[in-house]
């Protein structure tokens, strides 16, 4: 089955871009807050879409739809490595950015943006390498 990655994709430049607005303001103005909400948005938007297009690249290793159906995020990587589609290091920090997201959902201070943003330049480096692995490993 071919997975379209193309609303992630351009999720992922535009958390590039965000973050590369972001280093270049000052943090005493606006713009800085909004790219730094854009980055959080971004990150969000990312992370739960690489486990649901995640999902779909593991449903040739599973009996039925519906085994896959019922993994939950940590899970979905946590297979993904078992089947050789990420390493065991990445599943590791995606495990961190979900714990990251599900902190930051309960937090809504300045202080949990910024340790999000220690997050995106590796974030953005395996969210580029899952969609790799996505266009890889669907087929048409």
């Amino acid at each position: 089955m071919k997975i379209d990655t193309t609303f992630f994709e351009r999720c992922v430049k535009t958390l590039e871009k965000s973050l590369e607005l972001l280093n270049k303001s000052d943090e005493a103005d606006i713009e800085y807050d909004m790219y730094r909400s854009a980055c959080v948005k971004e990150f969000e938007i990312i992370l739960e879409q690489a486990g649901k297009l995640l999902k779909k690249c593991l449903r040739p290793y599973f009996h039925s739809s519906k085994e896959v159906d019922q993994l939950f995020f940590k899970d979905i990587f946590r297979h993904a490595a078992k089947h050789g589609l990420i390493s065991i290091e990445e599943t590791e920090r995606w495990l961190r950015y979900r714990d990251n997201r599900n902190t930051t959902v309960h937090d809504y201070g300045a202080g949990f943006a910024e340790e999000t943003l220690k997050l995106l330049p590796q974030f953005i480096i395996d969210a580029k390498n899952i969609a790799r692995v996505i266009r890889e490993t669907s087929y048409d």
